[in-house]
């Protein structure tokens, strides 16, 4: 028997497919935020073209031509000289600790050489680890060179100003000299392969026993809410590990990407950012309902952890809202730690100023996870 193609009968399936989409609060939820979250992050907060990189000045010359550099190098509006280290050593410990991009050291005989025709050097530490935050700036800086002193060497000092300028800009980028994009790239995709593994696979941990039924036998049992979480997190830390340890070989082995500090301390300072991810994604669980609601929740926590945590896109090119919600995320510090261990050798000392961010999400969500489980139990 066949049936003619009926307009009323397709009006009403479409009726009934809106009024099921309308229902489904949580698939309403993201389809309607998701495009809103994407086009805040990538409109307002996502800026390949970052400016005001903090730098660290030792001005050994206190010239007048020193001067006229760092002024010139801030109307670049790339150099923002915020931290002034008495001493080589401590500029370096700077940078390793990713509290500044550039180093300026000026000798002290600059502005004296220049007077003298003698064509001085100022000398200009890059931190190579990302090079996409730091190539305007190297440009810009080298570009200021020919004509920085076109107004100070006037008069008597005219001859001075030769048309290839009268000093010397030395760029010396560290840690990556060759700016090979892999030396960014592969120690961060560490932390983001983590954090999607782990908050989603964790969410559906406690999910997949509602969904299953088996939940009412576990929650009839006198196990405690910090032994189901224990009990359910053991096998994903010795999974997490295993990542680890497969994405460090390929990235020592075939991308060629050196590992300058210690690999067990590098794999010490990972279980705290599993345990923060594991955490969330059980939080997650105690919230949804089936494990499609799940997977759905943790897009809005790995969708912002991925862009705002310098992984893709430059941190420091963010505005300050946006830095300021990086900074609440575990992965932005723990990409810090691991791009200092492999390409700068930081030790734990240096590492402290990323780890106790990490510690303090991770015991919050740790918190929030058991009184969600109990809230569960009621």
């Amino acid at each position: 028997m066949t049936h003619r193609f009926s307009f009323a009968r397709l009006w009403g399936l479409i009726i009934k497919e809106f009024t099921q989409f309308r229902r489904d609060h949580s698939t309403f939820v993201m389809v309607i935020s998701l495009p809103i979250i994407q086009l805040i992050l990538f409109g307002l907060a996502i800026n390949t073209n970052p400016k005001y990189l903090p730098t660290a000045l030792i001005n050994s010359d206190q010239g007048p031509f020193s001067r006229t550099l760092i002024h010139e190098l801030q109307n670049t509006q790339y150099f923002q000289f915020d931290h002034y280290p008495q001493s080589e050593p401590e500029a370096e410990n700077l940078m390793a600790t990713h509290q500044v991009l550039f180093t300026l050291s000026i000798p002290p005989d600059f502005s004296r050489k220049l007077v003298r025709g003698e064509y001085p050097a100022a000398l200009l530490e890059i931190d190579g680890t990302d090079p996409v935050s730091v190539a305007y700036a190297v440009s810009a800086a080298t570009g200021i060179m020919d004509t920085i002193f076109q107004y100070d060497l006037v008069g008597p000092l005219a001859s001075l100003n030769p048309k290839q300028g009268a000093a010397e800009l030395r760029m010396h980028t560290k840690y990556n000299p060759s700016a090979i994009t892999q030396y960014n790239i592969v120690p961060g995709l560490l932390g983001t392969v983590l954090t999607m593994t782990f908050v989603m696979v964790a969410s559906m941990a406690l999910t997949r026993e509602r969904e299953r039924g088996t939940m009412e036998s576990l929650l009839s049992t006198p196990i405690l809410p910090m032994e189901v979480i224990i009990g359910k997190a053991t096998p994903f830390i010795i999974v997490g590990y295993i990542q680890v340890i497969i994405v460090l070989l390929i990235a020592t082995l075939f991308f060629k990407i050196p590992l300058i500090g210690n690999p067990f301390l590098l794999l010490t300072m990972t279980l705290p950012f599993i345990l923060a991810n594991l955490f969330v994604g059980i939080m997650i669980s105690t919230l949804a309902k089936t494990q499609l609601e799940a997977s759905q929740y943790s897009i809005f926590f790995f969708l912002p952890s991925m862009l705002l945590s310098g992984f893709a896109f430059p941190f420091l090119g963010m505005p300050v809202w946006a830095q300021w919600l990086g900074n609440a995320l575990p992965l932005t510090h723990f990409i810090n730690i691991v791009r200092g261990i492999m390409l700068k050798g930081i030790g734990v000392l240096d590492i402290w100023v990323d780890l106790w961010p990490i510690l303090l999400f991770m015991l919050v969500m740790l918190f929030v996870a058991v009184k969600r489980y109990r809230q569960t139990l009621d």
